[in-house]
């Protein structure tokens, strides 16, 4: 884990619903529970500040860091492509995404796809990327002020089922996607006893559900959230993410208790 991801993943479990800010000297006190030290704390966050995600205040001696609109983006499109899953039928209809860039920007094509396969597009063919999920407004949005970007969003039908699902395979790696949905049931279905039972202490609470939440998250970003219809036999993903859900749950009073103490023994100090 490294410990810029652990920063946006405390904001985005904890501090956000604690009014979206934290003192350094609090952020660095949990970072220590993952074998982060002071001085990488600053200059992680100091960085992070100069790529906009977060805006400071000083408060006496104290530095306090702020989630802005940016950020508050990132945290809240993060949170639904994490914890929620479409379960509603599917209407047989692709959204298909056509782009144009010019050679010479190719970071921002590079950007596109990266955008495209966070909302659960995948690449049908070149410059064209498909989803079973209409998330065309979606893909207008994030490229509103891309003036170098042309984009042609359409809706369509394949000839049938067969060929949904020979689609479906060719743009996503299924079995191996599969296969780590299966080794994440393994990790985390032993541990359900213990996170059930209370018998985590409150740090470790915090720790391993950060650790549970960094193992989950790249999920998104690979699984297109198939239909049911498209899915290949034995899927394991529906009950990782069954899975994941739970232990969350289970680890939230201990956590939420050891932040709330750590962060309220910090403003005492």
């Amino acid at each position: 884990m490294k410990p810029r991801s652990i920063v946006f993943d405390l904001f985005g479990d904890y501090i956000r619903y604690h009014g979206g800010e934290v003192r350094l000297r609090t952020l660095t006190a949990l970072l220590e529970c993952f074998d982060v030290g002071e001085s990488t704390v600053r200059v992680v966050m100091a960085r992070l500040r100069r790529e906009g995600w977060f805006d400071t205040r000083r408060d006496g001696r104290e530095t306090v860091y702020a989630l802005n609109d940016k950020s508050w983006r990132l945290m809240d499109e993060g949170r639904t492509r994490i914890f929620e899953r479409s379960r509603e039928p599917w209407d047989r209809q692709w959204s298909m995404v056509i782009y144009s860039v010019p050679e010479s920007e190719r970071g921002v094509r590079e950007e596109l796809r990266k955008e495209l396969a966070w909302l659960g597009f995948g690449p049908l063919a070149s410059s064209t990327w498909v989803s079973p999920h209409n998330r065309l407004t979606e893909v207008q949005e994030h490229f509103a002020d891309q003036e170098s970007v042309r984009l042609d969003l359409l809706r369509c039908t394949s000839s049938g089922l067969s060929r949904d699902r020979e689609m479906a395979a060719r743009c996503w790696d299924l079995a191996s996607l599969d296969a780590d949905y299966a080794e994440l049931l393994r990790t985390y279905r032993p541990r359900m006893k213990a996170y059930r039972a209370g018998t985590v202490s409150p740090k470790q609470a915090l720790v391993e559900r950060m650790e549970l939440i960094h193992d989950y998250r790249l999920f998104p970003f690979r699984d297109p959230d198939l239909p049911e219809e498209l899915l290949p036999a034995g899927w394991h993903g529906r009950e990782a993410h069954d899975l994941f859900l739970q232990a969350h749950e289970a680890l939230q009073e201990p956590a939420d208790r050891f932040f709330t103490e750590l962060s309220a023994t910090d403003r005492v100090a």
